[in-house]
């Protein structure tokens, strides 16, 4: 019976799972998104809450706050958190986003099935971030596609398809004019055999 055994296994030594989980938790507060499998996710969410957490602790003014309730904080975060850099953005920049938050600081999104063993896939992302992969291509293109975006709901839609196929914007421009005929189009000739 499993009664009252709290986390999963991962199928790894309880070294091995800290490791990985210290080292997802890593990752997903410094790019603010991870993909993983679905159970890996569940055990990753309240290791990261937590962490966020003390961040948010650290940060709290009060009579009892000080120098010294950061620096705790800092040091409990830093057990699990070997990177300066990431815990510097998750007292910085992280913990003053969800200081107004009571919990659930991470969203997964389930997103298929990976290809190989067929493991279910899964998306942890940080509240507030909403990842879009193609954000940068799509502001730098953003500015020059402003003049020439498409009307009607046709060029929406072949906008829309293109950005889901990954095709920059210039290339749903040309969309736009290549679904078109020309009305002036000169016949093809045959090729006569001599």
């Amino acid at each position: 019976m499993r009664h009252r055994v709290a986390h999963r296994k991962l199928g790894r030594v309880t070294e091995h799972r800290i490791a990985m989980l210290r080292n997802q938790a890593t990752s997903l507060l410094r790019h603010e998104h991870l993909t993983t499998t679905v159970p890996r996710a569940k055990e990753l969410r309240p290791f990261v809450e937590r962490l966020i957490t003390i961040a948010k602790r650290g940060l709290a003014e009060g009579p009892g706050a000080g120098p010294i309730k950061t620096l705790n904080a800092r040091r409990l975060v830093m057990q699990d958190l070997q990177d300066r850099a990431v815990v510097t953005k998750l007292f910085d920049e992280l913990a003053p986003r969800f200081a107004a938050r009571a919990g659930g600081y991470t969203r997964l999104l389930r997103i298929g099935f990976r290809k190989g063993d067929g493991a279910e896939v899964a998306q942890v992302e940080l509240v507030g971030s909403e990842y879009n992969p193609r954000a940068k291509e799509e502001a730098a293109a953003g500015s020059g596609a402003a003049t020439s975006a498409p009307t009607g709901v046709g060029g929406r839609l072949r906008a829309a398809a293109n950005r889901l196929r990954g095709k920059k914007a210039d290339a749903a421009a040309e969309g736009d004019t290549a679904g078109k005929k020309p009305s002036t189009r000169a016949p093809r000739k045959k090729k006569t055999e001599e």
